[in-house]
């Protein structure tokens, strides 16, 4: 039983980098799809107390972050980039908004850190270009 799991270890990052990406695709492709909504997320990254600047890095590594997450290029780095805008997330907004709120972004923190410190496992293009 545990040699059939074993083998189903690149599978298991895909599924992580999988939900991860995708995630953070979604939730990116929001702050980064108009000017306007560009403006919106960084005019409320100004007012939690952080430079404007730190919007647009912190919209686009979400959206960014998550293509090249699920293509598994990069993926340690664009991982560990997704773990610390989780983080940051997690305490400025997550913990004030109860379990339900820093109940997923600790879940996405998570699993960048597993991926940052695993990598992107064998199905990736890390591994067919000898990134991992």
């Amino acid at each position: 039983m545990i040699r059939f799991l074993n083998n189903l270890q690149p599978w298991g990052a895909l599924f992580l980098r999988l939900a991860l990406g995708l995630s953070m695709i979604g939730h990116g492709y929001q702050k980064v799809s108009s000017h306007a909504a560009l403006h919106h997320f960084v005019h409320y990254i100004v007012t939690l107390g952080f430079p404007y600047w730190l919007g647009y890095i912190s919209a686009f590594t979400e959206f960014v972050g998550g293509i090249v997450v699920v293509l598994g290029l990069f993926t340690r780095l664009a991982s560990g980039l997704i773990a610390i805008n989780m983080l940051v997330a997690l305490f400025t907004v997550g913990i004030h908004q109860g379990f339900s709120g820093y109940n997923y972004i600790s879940d996405l923190a998570a699993i960048a850190l597993m991926l940052c410190f695993y990598g992107a496992g064998a199905l990736s293009i890390d591994r067919r270009l000898g990134l991992s």
